[in-house]
């Protein structure tokens, strides 16, 4: 008798607890300030808003002090602005050109100082190349970057804590907007990937430093133009994420 019984106080607590688990889903399906709150936490942005006509473009791994201001000088001619998340080391090498991306009007992130791999290097070490890349940045601009994006698109749970302590969101990409352009596929392919995927509220990949010959200019000349003819806005990211609304990314909360 004593087993049916605990048996049984078993089965309610497992029926209350769905019971439970189903309102607070619908509830963050129909009341944003629960969802936005959870999703705020964890400082992870893959989009911004899918019902504006809004995208934002991003570089990584400058500044570059030939590729970089020829992308400056094509965003200016369609007066776009874009983000810019630049490396620690190639701002004490070209701190000039990182003075002309904040003068022109861009953003500028924090993309490690040597572009480590954080799930590789001790917690120490990503500290370590966060901090010296935010001063970097402020010795040269004046500011400290509020946006973050780690190289590979790698993140941990250490990194999510000091982003949260920056008060710094971690900025990735959409999925279908990595055309991988640092390694030179052709300025076809590289257009035609952004393009041809496209959509509301994107936050498109592209590079502005190579080892190599950049194809990403030319490729630009084809991508920036179309876009405009189609309709869409271009934006910063913390423009882009200022009043997203955080039910497009779900996924957030499972990471």
């Amino acid at each position: 008798m004593k087993n049916i019984k605990i048996i049984l106080i078993a089965f309610i607590i497992i029926i209350i607890g769905y019971e439970s688990g189903i309102m607070i889903a619908n509830y963050m399906k129909t009341n944003g300030t629960l969802l936005n709150k959870i999703s705020d936490n964890t400082e992870l942005v893959w989009n911004g808003p899918r019902d504006k006509k809004v995208i934002a473009i991003t570089f990584d791994d400058g500044p570059h002090p030939r590729y970089t201001p020829k992308i400056l000088d094509l965003l200016k001619k369609y007066d776009i602005k874009g983000t810019f998340f630049v490396l620690g080391k190639h701002v004490e090498f070209y701190p000039e050109t990182l003075k002309i991306i904040k003068d022109e009007g861009h953003e500028i992130g924090n993309h490690t100082y040597s572009h480590v791999d954080v799930k590789k290097i001790p917690s120490r070490k990503i500290e370590e190349e966060f901090n010296k890349t935010q001063q970097k940045i402020y010795d040269v601009i004046k500011e400290k970057p509020k946006i973050f994006r780690p190289p590979f698109g790698s993140y941990n749970t250490y990194l999510k804590d000091l982003a949260k302590r920056h008060n710094v969101k971690i900025i990735l990409w959409s999925s279908s907007q990595d055309c991988k352009d640092w390694s030179n596929p052709g300025v076809k392919k590289i257009a035609d990937t952004v393009i041809n995927n496209v959509g509301n509220g994107d936050i498109i990949l592209l590079h502005d430093y190579v080892n190599t010959t950049s194809q990403t200019y030319e490729a630009l000349k084809i991508i920036l133009p179309e876009l405009k003819r189609r309709g869409y806005r271009f934006v910063t990211v913390s423009q882009l994420i200022k009043n997203k609304d955080y039910e497009y990314e779900m996924k957030i909360i499972e990471n």
